[in-house]
């Protein structure tokens, strides 16, 4: 998959615009498109789950991935229960002709993303790249034993790892390329970027992208 065609709208509110279209955590999105082939939820808080900003991307064919617990809260807004793929972690799944992997997403130290509400990241392969979109988590075994060619990594510290704590993680995993997400909006500052991509090998691209 070229990198040119993921784009981060705003917190971790991620598009794909690749032979299939995806959007991850749709958040304050800019316009409506209702485009969407999948739509991955990680979890509950309202800066990722957004039901007004997945409105604007789904349409009456669109398929759901989320953590197993979100399954009713998704019936309750209507969606129709064989468009709903609940996963926990550790599972794979081939959903809509793509292999997806569900990771525990969840905090070591912090109490705001506990490992028992069973919330994820995901690993997408598609068009020949494995994308791993973390959620937000801290750098956890799970996380490290992930292997992926391009990862969204949340930057920001607060509810996630820090940009220093997130640089020696892709450091470990070794993408081919990086994207840091989860700062200069809800959390996080945009410098964190710029502190991230300095602690980064060299020899890992840091890519950042938007679309408004």
């Amino acid at each position: 998959m070229n990198i040119a065609n993921l784009l981060v709208n705003e917190q971790s509110s991620i598009r794909i615009l690749a032979s299939s279209k995806l959007y991850i955590d749709p958040f304050n999105l800019p316009e409506e498109t209702h485009d969407a082939d999948m739509v991955f939820v990680t979890h509950e808080h309202y800066d990722h789950f957004s039901f007004k900003d997945i409105d604007k991307a789904a349409n009456e064919k669109t398929i759901y991935a989320v953590p197993k617990p979100m399954k009713k809260t998704l019936l309750k807004h209507d969606i129709p229960e064989d468009r709903i793929y609940p996963l926990v972690p550790g599972q794979t799944a081939l959903i809509a002709g793509l292999r997806i992997q569900a990771v525990a997403a969840y905090n070591l130290n912090k109490p705001f993303h506990p490992k028992s509400n069973g919330w994820l990241g995901y690993v997408i392969e598609i068009d020949g790249s494995r994308v791993y979109i973390c959620g937000d988590t801290d750098d956890t075994p799970e996380a490290r034993a992930v292997k992926c060619d391009i990862v969204c990594v949340p930057v920001g510290g607060t509810y996630t790892m820090d940009a220093k704590e997130a640089a020696a993680f892709v450091n470990y995993i070794k993408p081919r390329i990086a994207v840091p997400v989860h700062y200069g909006s809800v959390v996080g500052k945009p410098a964190d970027a710029d502190i991230f991509e300095r602690n980064v090998y060299k020899n890992i691209p840091v890519c950042r992208k938007l679309f408004f």
